[in-house]
């Protein structure tokens, strides 16, 4: 399933939305590859800065590694890491996908909290989801980056806030595709129940579904505190009337 759009109006430009989406489109393009290209993963600036920049469970537990000798003797503050590995990727697509999941539902979400609180419950969901990740790997020395996590919070804040919205989903099967107009509690609950079974069968490839898993446990148990009930349920009945 691919989401697409949903059909909750807001009554304000999601402003922190948009930038956290550009801050990161810039990150990935400008910073992690050093210049508006494609770039090689395998290049000494993409590696650097993942070394660097990426946050790594290992270290955060003490262990600090020096970094390579080409990537020179400049190192970032191990404790801002979990920060900066928000807005790095490991690749076009996983960029695109983290944004396209931003886009539809970060506008709901920052539009029933407000910008200053959405920043906040975003920021927060990042670091829980990565806590879980670490706790659950503690030793791990392979670098932590990406979206995904804070992202996640995001999703799990809509589906408690949104319980009754539709979103319009790719559904592929096989070598077709057709679009449906699905709940948001079914499209979002199976993406959870995913990350859980790929969890559990430790399917890992690269992916930290635990950040996943965690994110949208901090999402569920936390937007009440963040998000006001009359906004909520006066968005949702306007989509409904419209």
């Amino acid at each position: 399933m691919l989401p697409l759009r949903d059909n909750i109006p807001t009554s304000r430009t999601p402003y922190v939305t948009y930038a956290f989406i550009a801050a990161n489109i810039l990150v990935y393009f400008f910073w992690q590859k050093g210049g508006l290209s494609l770039g090689d993963p395998s290049s000494v600036h993409y590696q650097c800065n993942l070394l660097e920049w990426a946050a790594t469970p290992d270290e955060l537990l003490g262990d600090k590694q020096a970094l390579p000798a080409q990537c020179g003797t400049d190192d970032a503050p191990t404790w801002l890491t979990p920060f900066t590995a928000m807005f790095m990727h490991g690749g076009l697509l996983h960029l695109g996908g983290n944004m396209l999941f931003l886009w539809i539902f970060g506008n709901n979400v920052e539009d029933a909290m407000g910008h200053v609180k959405f920043v906040v419950f975003y920021l927060l969901g990042g670091l829980a989801a990565f806590a879980l990740h670490v706790a659950t790997d503690l030793h791990s020395t392979t670098p932590t980056l990406g979206a995904s996590g804070a992202i996640a919070a995001v999703l799990g804040g809509y589906a408690l806030l949104f319980p009754r919205a539709r979103v319009v989903t790719v559904i592929f099967i096989v070598f077709f595709f057709t679009l449906l107009e699905l709940p948001a509690l079914l499209v979002l609950g199976g993406w959870f129940l995913l990350q859980v079974l790929s969890a559990s069968m430790d399917a890992n490839g690269g992916v930290a579904y635990f950040a996943h898993i965690g994110g949208f446990a901090f999402g569920l148990l936390a937007v009440r505190l963040f998000a006001g009930k009359k906004r909520t349920e006066r968005d949702i009945h306007r989509s409904y009337t419209r």
